[in-house]
């Protein structure tokens, strides 16, 4: 066969890869807007009222680990005791900080050494005290030295939590103030719920004003632009559609809601997992259906939380490597589930998926991108074809995106100025000529850090929240 021949074939096969891709997102958003309306028509205003009226609403443990967060420490922990969910406790974990976090913490909330003896079934590194608040007795610190990553805090804060749910957010998550009634409804619908994750929604460009989002708009920047269409596109288009068919493989490390025994049971979150929240969620599926015990993950489609997002390329570029890392890690350790029906719909649909698209989908679109491009340019390969594939990236991409931010208008009304309902529409389509790519090539990056054992975070620079109005 002819070079020209092979490269036709090659075109052809790459083509079709995008074609697929694209048809699967589609097809998942029709799944995700039905789970979405009935969602909607079960969740009324009424119904996440009856949480709070219940007579013994379950008891949640708000975990934050926290490493030298001294300056926002204090604001987070305020807008935490807000939250209008009343049976709650926040566990701080100061994390063998240096920069003054217990302190700030002590001389605020007026907090005194609580020499509590509790169990501790998950290992950690060695706790130096508990502390808690006269100020505020929901309010419960652990001080312990640095265990190095934030898996080694979080199962600190779940040894020491009093509550039967445990919610681990990160220390600089703005919550929504009805996050945790929301969230718990799951649990009381369905006593076989193990876990529930949230959408978590872009704080860049948003008005924060004590630790509340109180004005929704676009950020100046492209790079948190591009992001925030992106989350939309992963949150509610492929997480939806794994929800519908109680197939959900990852609860968001910025906001998991767990059944405290359950996590216990499948040892923690582990220390040495790059993508630690990925590795605990795989691990609660294929624990319960391996056992054939009935169990379920939720998922709530409205935004729970708001997180920041890298707004330069190097910080952007190490949140990538970082996640693609995590993801082959992950994918490796639990390769055995893959194509499994021990697992049901995790074995058999949404790990495969994930394996082919996400796990071979970076390398295969940059091949794609870099040979058919140069194969046009030296004129061995039709123009046609490299137009065709083109159209099909591009365009089709395009249109999965747009369905995904049509999906959050729907759920979210967060985005309510029409100026940035259109603008979305914008970044929805330019998204797809130059980011998706720049991720794809990251994602390259991170699978050779991945096979020649790089780790680290690397640079990750964060502004302040906007306190007013652009």
């Amino acid at each position: 066969m002819s070079l020209t021949g092979v490269l036709e074939i090659f075109t052809l096969l790459v083509t079709l890869y995008f074609a697929l891709w694209n048809a699967s997102q589609i097809a998942m958003g029709a799944a995700a807007s039905l789970f979405l309306w009935r969602y909607q028509r079960r969740r009324t205003r009424r119904n996440r009222a009856l949480a709070g009226r219940l007579a013994s609403p379950p008891l949640v443990s708000v975990i934050v680990p926290a490493c030298n967060e001294a300056l926002t420490i204090v604001d987070s922990v305020r807008a935490l005791l807000a939250l209008d969910y009343e049976a709650r406790e926040i566990v701080v974990v100061n994390d063998g900080s240096s920069d003054g976090t217990l302190d700030v913490l002590r001389r605020t909330f007026q907090m005194l050494p609580a020499p509590v003896a509790f169990a501790q079934p998950l290992s950690t590194a060695r706790v130096r005290g508990v502390f808690r608040s006269i100020e505020e007795p929901a309010l419960v610190v652990i001080d312990k030295e640095n265990g190095g990553c934030k898996a080694d805090a979080s199962n600190a804060g779940i040894n020491a939590a009093s509550g039967v749910l445990v919610l681990v957010i990160d220390a600089d998550t703005v919550l929504e103030p009805d996050a945790l009634s929301r969230a718990v409804l799951p649990f009381l619908d369905d006593p076989t719920t193990v876990a529930v994750g949230g959408y978590v929604a872009i704080a860049n460009g948003c008005r924060i004003e004590h630790g509340r989002v109180t004005d929704v708009a676009l950020p100046r920047s492209w790079l948190a632009r591009f992001q925030i269409v992106e989350y939309m596109r992963s949150f509610l288009l492929f997480r939806l559609a794994c929800a519908s068919r109680n197939g959900v493989t990852i609860v968001s490390g910025a906001f998991g809601l767990f059944r405290r025994d359950a996590a216990i049971e499948v040892g923690g979150y582990d220390p040495t997992a790059i993508g630690e929240d990925m590795d605990l969620t795989l691990r609660l599926q294929t624990f319960f259906r391996s056992r054939r015990q009935p169990s379920r993950i939720a998922f709530v489609p409205l935004p729970m939380c708001w997180t920041q997002a890298p707004e330069d390329l190097a910080s952007l570029r190490a949140q990538r490597c970082r996640w693609r890392r995590g993801l082959l890690q992950v994918l490796w350790r639990h390769r055995r589930a893959i194509g499994n029906p021990r697992y049901g719909i995790v074995g058999l649909g949404v790990l495969p998926y994930t394996a082919i698209v996400e796990g071979l989908g970076p390398l295969l679109e940059v091949s794609g991108y870099v040979i058919t491009t140069v194969a046009a340019l030296l004129g061995v390969l039709n123009w046609g074809h490299y137009r065709v594939l083109l159209a099909v990236s591009i365009l089709f991409g395009a249109a999965a995106t747009m369905l995904a931010v049509l999906l959050s208008d729907v759920a979210t009304r967060k985005y309510n100025r029409g100026r940035d309902l259109a603008l979305l529409i914008t970044i929805a389509i330019v998204e797809n000529i130059g980011f998706r790519q720049l991720n794809s090539w990251w994602g390259c990056v991170g699978t050779v850090q991945a096979l020649t054992g790089k780790g680290g975070w690397g640079p990750m620079r964060r502004r302040a929240f906007e306190s007013r109005a652009a």
